[in-house]
């Protein structure tokens, strides 16, 4: 029996949202984001705060390589270059205000939660005690504003890609929808090893970003309909 490929596949993104909460509230609930932290840190702090790969590359050269991607996908709003080609132009409208409107939705997130990074904690050398981010109201004595991860959301809100794609071209929906997880990844790692954010800030993101593109691709369906 042939096993078919992924872009084959039609798995329900509704399922794939719920399926991903339950994970992420059972992480929550096993509290792993300070012992996985820990063991980034020490009592003087994070080693790798300032590391020129981490900071020059992943995070300032990141930035730059998001607003790239932006400016791209609004230029070829007019005229469309490169995989943009396959989306007729109110799909590819669709694709640059549902991943800037995600990048906007986890920034305003950020402004309204009390919880601090883990550089902040007293036990690497801040003034902060933990507190779950689920601990609403409570201030933990140090900046706040750090959940959920800003940083990462710079790739995770590219995930709106798989739905723009996901009626034209299945292959290029699971390619584009790979290549934002990873850089997801990639960017949320990055910024764990500094110690400005936890685990869960980044699998936060990630569930955020998608669940802000499945709802508003309805309206993809209902033009193509």
């Amino acid at each position: 029996m042939t096993t078919a490929p992924p872009w084959r596949l039609r798995p329900s993104p509704a399922l794939a949202t719920a399926l991903s909460l339950a994970l992420l509230l059972l992480w929550d609930a096993a509290g792993l984001d300070l012992p996985i932290t820990t063991s980034f840190a020490s009592a003087q702090g994070f080693s790798l705060r300032e590391h020129w790969l981490l900071t020059r590359v992943l995070h300032d050269g990141a930035r730059l390589l998001a607003f790239a991607l932006v400016l791209w996908v609004l230029l070829s709003v007019w005229k469309p270059l490169g995989v943009l080609r396959r989306l007729e132009r109110r799909e590819r409208i669709w694709l640059l205000a549902v991943t800037a409107g995600g990048m906007l939705l986890i920034s305003v997130l950020k402004r309204f939660t009390l919880t601090s990074c883990p550089w902040d904690l007293q036990q690497f050398g801040g003034a902060a005690r933990y507190l779950s981010h689920w601990a609403w109201g409570q201030r933990d004595g140090g900046p706040g504003h750090c959940f959920p991860a800003g940083h990462a959301s710079a790739a995770l809100a590219w995930v709106a890609g798989y739905f723009a794609f996901r009626g034209r071209d299945a292959r290029v929906a699971w390619v584009w929808l790979a290549l934002a997880l990873a850089a997801g990844v990639v960017l949320g790692l990055s910024q764990q090893l500094r110690g400005a954010h936890y685990t869960s800030h980044t699998l936060w993101t990630a569930w955020l970003c998608w669940t802000w593109a499945w709802l508003w691709s309805g309206l993809l369906r209902r033009g193509r309909a």
